[in-house]
């Protein structure tokens, strides 16, 4: 007797999951981030058995002394203004505290090379400025008195500080204001004073947000290369520049490029190690918020000094020299043919940047969210590992890949059909804006998942009850919610794109010019006027995500108390 055959479903297991597809995308766009790192290690590797011996004893001793001092300067002036400032913006109130806000925001408009190459002309020996201190004390030559020469070591740990103190103002303000007020009014009821209430409490809850923001400043510390060549100082990051382009080194390169990469590892690893015990903070959304504290205006006009001062350096002379300069170079020789051209290609390889970085950006975040796990979790790390690495290392690392990629096409369509296609990627600009995308896709992918992250997962399940895929909720849901946070993503890696110097400088074909490359080679000519509008142009693009920032996190704070006399001691 012949048995029936069973009627039972059978279960397809080559069936996919759903959101395979993106997460085969998603590892596809960490291999090609991951790629310069390989590259850089394979070029380092065919360095001569001697070299390491050479660049131990000739080049990494002064570059490594010069780059941990700079960072050490940097990091200590960077704290000091960053939670000073955040402070006291968030637990007085006095005139002027709420422009103080967000006018603290503003030296982020200010590339580093661009403060270098502004001070540079206004501290001039021969400037106006020394002119008028030598005319005020009755000195007529630079040689009867000038002030130290900017061009040094301290003065580019000030310089580079006062243009990077937001990053620590930004996370630590934002402490401040949620910090529970609890506990604060606790140890006012002890008989203890505010400033010892920030010595005491404030600031030990606040630590792991002021690693955050010092890790970034230098992070961007190391990312410099013409502020501190400007100022002469001799950093691992000059090093691989002056080692790849004048003496034509690149495994060499890639060797100092390896060191700084350890550098920044360890950086990291700092920031984390910070941040271990970071959910011990109090919870603001259930304890009261801290109260200001009114001071007289005496006080009130110290505090508004105080917080104005570091504005004033990074940002007010800086921007009023850019504009007194670019208003002469232009009454003089009208607007130069040169800046059309470079605003041009600054927008075109900007804009081609943006547009890659927002789409891979998209792809790995919504990876994460349609397939959590620890392999989504791990590609999306691995695809913002490139926002950690200076722009000098990870133009290195471009470079080999298609360097290499681009002389296996010549060698196969000379072979196959006996025509030369020369250098394809490296000299059509592909390579400027690869570097890009692996630069800033982390500022993509972080502010693409954390939009994501607010739109409810009911609405998932309910596009899929009615039918639609996982790209078709994409599409219909996630899109659509999500335009704001894509929005500020592509604001902001747009202007970082703008803004970037070192990988923009070692990659961009020939007779290409950016605003950035432009200024570069204008400042280390000396003839800063020629310079002035392309630093300008910088400038006032850059302050589009400040005004971004302005209005993101202000968080409420509770209204002053007052005391008998309106005032409280």
């Amino acid at each position: 007797m012949v048995q029936p055959a069973s009627t039972s479903p059978r279960i397809d297991r080559s069936a996919k999951r759903p959101g395979s597809g993106w997460l085969t995308f998603a590892g596809v766009i960490a291999l090609v981030v991951l790629l310069p790192i390989a590259g850089l290690l394979l070029e380092a590797a065919k360095g001569s058995s001697g070299l390491w011996s050479h660049l131990f004893s000739t080049i990494l001793p002064a570059a490594m002394a010069d780059t941990v001092i700079l960072l050490a300067g940097v990091g200590l002036v960077t704290a000091v203004i960053g939670t000073t400032t955040a402070w006291l913006v968030t637990a007085y109130d006095f005139t002027g505290r709420r422009v103080l806000e967000w006018a603290l925001l503003l030296p982020l408009a200010v590339p580093t090379y661009i403060i270098a190459y502004a001070y540079l002309d206004i501290l001039h020996p021969i400037g106006s400025v020394q002119g008028a201190i030598r005319w005020m004390l009755g000195h007529d030559s630079p040689r009867q008195f000038r002030l130290p020469d900017i061009r040094s070591m301290t003065g580019c740990i000030l310089l580079l500080g006062f243009v990077l103190y937001p990053y620590v103002y930004i996370p630590t303000r934002a402490m401040f204001l949620t910090q529970s007020a609890n506990l604060i009014d606790a140890a006012r009821t002890l008989g203890v004073s505010r400033r010892a209430v920030f010595w005491r409490v404030a600031l030990p809850l606040a630590r792991p947000a002021v690693a955050v923001g010092i890790s970034l400043a230098l992070m961007e510390t190391l990312n410099d290369v013409g502020a501190a060549e400007f100022l002469g100082v001799r950093t691992m990051t000059v090093s691989i520049y002056t080692t790849w382009i004048t003496r034509s080194d690149l495994p060499g390169a890639s060797q100092i490029a390896l060191a700084l990469l350890l550098i920044v590892v360890a950086l990291v690893a700092l920031e984390r190690w910070a941040r271990r015990r970071q959910r011990y903070a109090s919870d603001a959304r259930r304890s009261p918020q801290l109260v200001l504290q009114r001071v007289p205006a005496w006080k009130g006009a110290l505090f508004l000094c105080a917080g104005a001062l570091p504005v004033l350096l990074g940002f007010g002379a800086p921007a009023a020299y850019l504009v007194t300069e670019a208003w002469k170079r232009y009454q003089f020789a009208g607007l130069s043919p040169r800046i059309l051209s470079e605003a041009a290609s600054t927008i075109a390889i900007a804009t081609t940047a943006t547009v890659a970085t927002v789409g891979f950006g998209l792809i790995v975040a919504y990876a994460a969210r349609v397939r959590p796990g620890a392999k989504s979790s791990w590609l999306l790390r691995l695809s913002t590992l490139g926002y950690a690495a200076p722009g000098t290392v990870v133009a290195i690392g471009v470079l080999i890949v298609l360097a290499g990629l681009d002389r296996f096409i010549d060698r196969s369509a000379t072979a196959w059909l006996g025509v030369s296609t020369g250098l394809l990627f490296i000299g059509s600009g592909s390579a400027v804006v690869y570097a890009l995308v692996v630069r800033f896709l982390a500022i993509s992918a972080g502010g693409i998942e954390a939009g994501l992250s607010r739109i409810p997962g009911s609405l998932d399940q309910a596009s899929r009850t009615l039918g639609q895929s996982t790209s078709g909720t994409f599409w219909h849901v996630h899109l659509p919610l999500s335009k704001t946070a894509i929005s500020a993503a592509a604001l902001l890696v747009f202007v970082d794109c703008v803004k970037e110097l070192p990988a923009t400088l070692l990659l961009r074909p020939l007779n290409v010019e950016t605003f950035a490359t432009h200024l570069y080679g204008e400042a280390a000519r000396g003839t800063y006027e020629e310079a002035s509008l392309a630093a300008l142009a910088i400038v006032a693009i850059s302050i589009l995500p400040v005004i971004l920032l302005s209005r993101v996190g202000r968080g409420r704070v509770a209204q002053p108390a007052t005391g008998p006399a309106g005032v409280l001691s």
